[in-house]
C-alpha cells in the first residue's frame, strides 16, 4: 500500500459484534485473565486500541513494532534508558529538542551515564563515540534551527562500534521521511505534534524492530507512562489524515519560506527546502519532503520580536507545534527555556529566533499575515 493508504487502513481492529469500521473505544483497565496467555493491561502497553495506534505508526515508519506513551519525553527518555545504564556513555546533538537535552544534563549523571553533545554532523559525532558509547541520538532537521545530518553517514559509525541509534522524527514525519529505511535502529515521535495535529493530544510513540521493542517494554512497564484508550482512539482517528495534512503543510512552510528568504526585513531564515540551505542537498536526498517547520530572526540584533508577534492576526503566538493552524514561538523563552543561556547561545538559539509551525491554511492568508506584521510601525 502507498503511504496515503496506510494512513487510513493500517492497524484498524475490526469488531465483529457491531460491525463498525473504527476501532471501539475499550474503556476497561481490568480484562478477564482465565485461558489467556497475553493479558490486556494499560500498563503493559498490550490493550487493543494501544496496538492499533503501534500497528499504524509502525506501518508508516517501517517497523516491526514499537511502543505507545504518554507523551514524546516518555519515548524518548525510556527508549534511551533500555539500551543505556550506568558505566555507558550516550553522544547527543547539541541541537535536540529541548527537553532531551534537559533530560540528559539533569538525570544522566545520578544515573551514572556519561554524555557528549556534539555538533550535528557526522563527523562531530563520530568524533565524540568512545569505547564506552551505547546510543547516538540524533535529530534531523532538527529543532528549532531545522539543520540536517546525513543519517546514512552516522547509522554507519553507529554499526562499525555496535552502537544503537536513536532519531527524533517528529519535524519529518514518516510522511516526509523513513529513517529505518536508512538503518536507524530506533524512530521517535512526540505524537502530540504531527501525529496527533489537532493541538489536542499528548502521546509519544517509539517504533523498532521486534527485539528491540521488547528491551524498550522491559523499562517502560517499570516507568509507566501508558496511554489511554480515549486518546488512543483520537490518536488513530487523527493518523488517518497524517498524509493529507502534512503535504498541504509542506508547500505551504516551503511558500512561507521563499516569502521571508526574500524580504528586506528579515535577517536569516532557517529551512532546507531553500536551494542555500546549508543542509538542502542531504535533505533532498534523504527526504521525500523537506516538512512544515522553519525558523526565523528578523533583521537588527535588538528587533522587538515580541512587538512583531503582537502584530499577527491569523498567526498564533502558543508553544507546541504541528497542528492544523499556524502557530509561531520564541524557542530561547518555550522549547528551549530549560537549556542555560550559554547552551542557547553555543547552539544558536538565539533570543530573536522565531520558530513557525505552518499549517493546512491558505498559504497567501500567512503570507499577508507576516507581511502586515513586518511593517515598521509609524512612529
Amino acid at each position: 500500500m502507498k503511504t496515503d493508504t496506510r494512513c487510513v487502513h493500517s492497524g484498524s481492529y475490526f469488531e465483529k459484534t457491531t460491525g463498525g469500521i473504527n476501532t471501539p473505544i475499550f474503556t476497561s483497565s481490568a480484562f478477564d485473565y482465565l485461558d489467556r496467555e497475553d493479558i490486556p493491561y494499560p500498563r503493559y502497553f498490550n490493550t487493543v486500541n494501544q496496538d492499533a495506534v503501534v500497528q499504524k505508526i509502525a506501518a508508516l515508519e517501517k517497523a516491526e513494532s514499537g511502543v505507545l506513551f504518554s507523551s514524546g519525553m516518555a519515548a524518548m527518555s525510556t527508549a534511551i534508558l533500555a539500551f543505556a545504564g550506568a558505566g555507558d556513555h550516550v553522544v547527543l546533538m547539541d541541537e535536540l529538542y529541548g527537553g532531551t537535552h534537559a533530560f540528559a544534563t539533569d538525570t544522566f549523571a545520578r544515573l551514572g551515564i556519561a554524555h557528549t553533545f556534539a555538533a550535528s554532523t557526522a563527523e562531530a559525532i563520530g568524533a565524540a563515540v568512545n569505547d564506552r558509547t551505547r546510543v547516538i541520538v540524533i535529530e534531523s532537521p532538527t529543532n528549532p534551527l531545522l539543520s540536517v545530518v546525513d543519517i546514512a553517514r552516522i547509522v554507519d559509525i553507529a554499526r562499525a562500534r555496535d552502537i544503537t541509534t536513536i532519531i527524533d522524527n517528529t519535524f519529518a514525519t514518516p510522511i516526509n521521511q523513513k529513517p529505518l529505511n536508512l538503518g536507524i535502529d530506533i524512530v521517535v515521535h512526540s505524537g502530540t505534534k504531527y501525529l496527533g495535529g489537532h493541538s489536542d493530544l499528548c502521546c509519544g510513540v517509539a517504533v523498532t524492530s521486534q527485539d528491540r521493542t521488547e528491551s524498550i517494554l522491559h523499562v517502560a512497564r517499570h516507568l509507566g507512562g501508558s496511554l489511554n484508550a480515549m486518546t488512543c482512539y483520537l490518536l488513530e482517528r487523527s493518523l488517518k489524515t497524517l498524509a493529507l495534512r502534512v503535504t498541504r503543510q509542506t508547500a505551504n512552510a516551503q511558500a512561507l519560506a521563499d516569502f521571508l528568504h526574500r524580504h528586506p526585513r528579515v535577517n536569516q531564515v532557517y529551512y532546507p527546502g531553500l536551494a542555500d540551505a546549508p543542509g538542502h542537498a542531504t535533505a533532498r536526498a534523504q527526504m521525500s519532503g523537506f516538512g512544515a517547520m522553519l525558523s526565523f530572526e528578523l533583521e537588527g540584533a535588538t528587533a522587538d520580536t515580541d512587538a512583531f508577534l503582537r502584530k499577527l492576526a491569523l498567526i498564533r503566538p502558543a508553544v507546541s507545534l504541528g497542528g492544523v493552524e499556524t502557530t509561531i514561538c520564541a524557542p530561547a523563552v518555550t522549547s528551549h527555556e530549560k537549556m542555560s543561556p550559554e547552551e542557547r547561545q553555543r547552539v544558536g538559539v538565539t533570543d530573536g529566533l522565531l520558530r513557525l509551525s505552518v499549517g493546512i491554511e491558505h498559504a497567501d492568508d500567512l503570507i499577508d499575515d507576516l507581511d502586515r506584521a513586518l511593517k515598521p510601525s509609524a512612529s
